[in-house]
């Protein structure tokens, strides 16, 4: 018998219309001032940015926008948003978007409450252990970053993608997932967020683990 623990404490929020419940769900933690960190633009383009703007000003959430967050984040715009929060007094970070977004705004609500440099948690020097809470308003489906305490970011003058060290303080908050949001998608997207899918499933369908046969299963039915 192989031993193992399970813990993830994000809420999940899944259905159509429901980004709408943002603002509430944040108000529920007493909170009222959030980063919103989001990517291109294209949340504009496809009515959630207003959606979510109009849910936190009915909750009378104060909020900072950080726009900007490509795909493969870098640090540097990580460092901007630690900044804000810093200064700001910022209580959460709101990520809305894809992995990229949701991943950006781990590092950020970690290195919001650390005194050091928080690429010092890439690099294996210490191990987050505090972190502004995060939400999230998912709007590609892809890496999973929406349930987990994963972070990969970009240091782009060193070559180095790495993971940030976390712990359960990472796992986002509450995570709304409208798939309505996604069928104007372009093709191009869609494809990339079912190959990045797909190679998550199967990174730990080869991980050569044995006596994992319901676990493989559950991953033969994502595939």
């Amino acid at each position: 018998m192989n031993a193992f623990s399970f813990y993830n404490p994000t809420k999940i929020i899944f259905g159509e219309n429901k980004n709408s419940l943002i603002g509430s769900e944040i108000s529920n933690f007493g909170i009222k001032k959030i980063l919103l960190l989001y990517g291109g633009g294209s949340i504009k383009k496809n009515g959630v940015y207003d959606t979510v703007i109009n849910s936190l000003k009915e909750s009378e959430i104060e909020v900072i926008e950080l726009p900007g967050v490509i795909p493969n984040p870098v640090i540097e715009k990580v460092y901007e948003g630690i900044e804000i929060c810093k200064n700001q007094g910022v209580q959460a970070v709101l990520a809305v978007g894809g992995g990229s977004v949701l991943d950006s705004a781990k590092v950020i609500a970690a290195g919001a409450l650390h005194d050091g440099d928080i690429w010092d948690a890439f690099e294996g020097k210490f191990r987050v252990q505090h972190a502004l809470p995060v939400f999230t308003v998912l709007t590609l489906s892809a890496t999973g970053s929406e349930m987990n305490v994963n972070a990969v970011v970009t240091r782009k003058n060193e070559n180095k993608k790495w993971a940030m060290l976390t712990s359960t303080c990472s796992y986002p908050v509450v995570s709304i997932m409208d798939p309505t949001v996604q069928y104007d998608l372009p093709v191009e997207q869609t494809i990339n967020g079912a190959v990045d899918a797909l190679s998550h499933v199967l990174e730990t369908y080869f991980d050569l683990s044995t006596n994992v046969d319901i676990q493989d299963e559950f991953a033969e039915a994502v595939m």
